[in-house]
């Protein structure tokens, strides 16, 4: 057998099932490899290593999943384990309940190593919080460079094969981000498809759970674990026809894919290299027999202001209540964008709602002709850690954020599925990632793309140096 970390996710599920590797060992293997290079990939917050040994020996649970170890996003709560939401005014904080899709992933069998890092409140689209929290995450193929955000923790662990599939979280790209950074599979489900319950916090239907992976397969069967409406819940996808797995093996028809480059919430030059990407992906797309058609960018620029708006609002609300002593504490970043949040009126909030829907249905009605549309994920290759980030000038480092990120929110405003595809890598080794977007609840057709895209151009055995 190959070292155990080199397979699958969904291989490990079927030498548990045969009875080649037991749960237990492959807990012990991740957890000494945590051990090892988590520091310096700014993984891991928080792991339960105890926890994970004793779910491990009692494991129950079916499906192809069942008994493979994972880890959760430090932005979900997880009863008993510390969620620190990447503050330092959380750092102590154990809830007494679990989100739902927590326990979904229980329920799967799934067994957790512990918490992954995150960017306070998940609000930057890099992973760098307090130092006294964790430190950078950083991308496993050079660690001098970001990992992205926000679930860069999630993204590096994976990638550094620290756990075979890890679960990350998306409001502007920050599952995508990362997967690009970090040459892995990133899906940003439809709106609807994860349930938000218990809490509900997320009030304006940009951000939603979603599988970091190292292929597609993986991907599907780590989404088919977390996906499902809960009793309650504001808005539900509809029922797959079949499991999202299954839909990787359905070949796709021949299918119409849009494609633009335009950059859409900012003016900004696109480097070459992600350039190269996505004209190599197009190609491809066309040499497995589908039509690609160029377009403008369907979404107009002025509809940025009121996607920006309801992000100020998201940060707020993690914000708002503390005291002027409490909110000293917070990073530069959230404190500026949560008071800008703040200083937004109910009544504004509410027709900035309204206009992102507007929008999310101009746009969808644009693009309505076609089956699935390409960008590139990144106007960038991974950064220098900190090289977005600025203290001294947080306006200037959110400016600097959607110049790095002109394309991924797009799909958070219509809801639509989209996933990063780890096609390119620059000539120094750095992985470069393309993005489809499908229809909206349309993840079986854009799986099943995704799949074929894999098959012409295979990626799982190219790994970085830390392997």
């Amino acid at each position: 057998m190959a070292e155990l970390h080199e397979l699958t996710a969904l291989e490990q599920g079927a030498a548990i099932r045969s009875g080649e590797v037991s749960s237990a060992e492959l807990v012990e293997h991740y957890l000494a490899r945590i051990a090892r290079l988590s520091e310096e990939l700014g993984a891991f917050v928080t792991v339960t290593a105890e926890q994970a040994r004793a779910r491990a020996t009692g494991m129950t649970g079916a499906g192809p999943l069942a008994g493979v170890p994972t880890a959760i996003k430090d932005l979900n709560a997880t009863a008993g384990v510390r969620t620190a939401f990447g503050s330092v005014l959380m750092r102590d904080f154990v809830p007494d309940w679990s989100d739902e899709l927590v326990l979904r992933i229980e329920a799967a069998g799934m067994i957790s190593l512990g918490k992954t890092n995150t960017p306070e409140f998940g609000s930057p689209c890099y992973t760098e919080p307090d130092p006294s929290i964790a430190p950078p995450a950083v991308t496993p193929w050079d660690t001098g460079r970001m990992a992205g955000g926000s679930s860069g923790g999630a993204a590096a662990a994976v990638a550094g094969g620290l756990v075979p599939l890890a679960q990350g979280s998306d409001g502007g790209g920050s599952i995508r981000i990362p997967a690009s950074c970090c040459g892995l599979v990133g899906l940003k489900p439809s709106r609807g498809r994860i349930s938000g319950a218990p809490s509900y916090g997320e009030v304006t239907g940009l951000a939603t759970a979603g599988p970091i992976a190292r292929t597609v397969r993986d991907a599907a069967a780590f989404l088919d674990v977390m996906a499902g409406p809960s009793l309650g819940d504001p808005s539900w996808a509809p029922e797959p026809e079949v499991s999202f797995l299954e839909a990787c093996d359905r070949a796709p028809a021949r299918l119409r894919i849009a494609r633009f480059i335009t950059p859409v919430l900012a003016d900004t030059a696109v480097d070459p290299e992600c350039v190269l990407a996505w004209e190599s992906a197009s190609r491809l797309l066309e040499s497995l027999g589908h039509e690609v058609v160029d377009i403008e960018a369907p979404m107009p620029r002025d509809a940025v202001p009121v996607f920006e708006t309801c992000w100020a609002v998201l940060t707020a609300l993690s914000t708002v209540g503390l005291s002027t002593e409490q909110k000293e504490q917070l990073q530069p970043m959230t404190r500026w964008l949560g008071a800008k949040g703040e200083a937004v009126s109910g009544p504004t909030f509410g027709l900035a709602l309204g206009e992102m829907r507007r929008v999310a249905a101009r746009t969808l009605a644009a693009i309505a002709p076609y089956d699935a549309v390409l960008t590139p994920t990144l106007a960038s290759p991974p950064l220098p850690v900190g090289a977005l980030r600025d203290d001294a000038d947080p306006e200037s480092d959110f400016v600097a954020q959607t110049r790095f990120t002109p394309w991924t929110s797009m799909w958070n405003v219509t809801g639509s599925p989209a996933v990063s595809l780890p096609l390119h890598y620059t000539a120094d080794g750095l992985p470069v990632g393309v993005m489809l977007a499908g229809r909206p609840a349309g993840e079986q057709e854009l799986l099943a793309l995704s799949a074929q895209v894999e098959s012409a151009a295979p990626w799982v055995d190219r790994h970085p140096g830390c392997w």
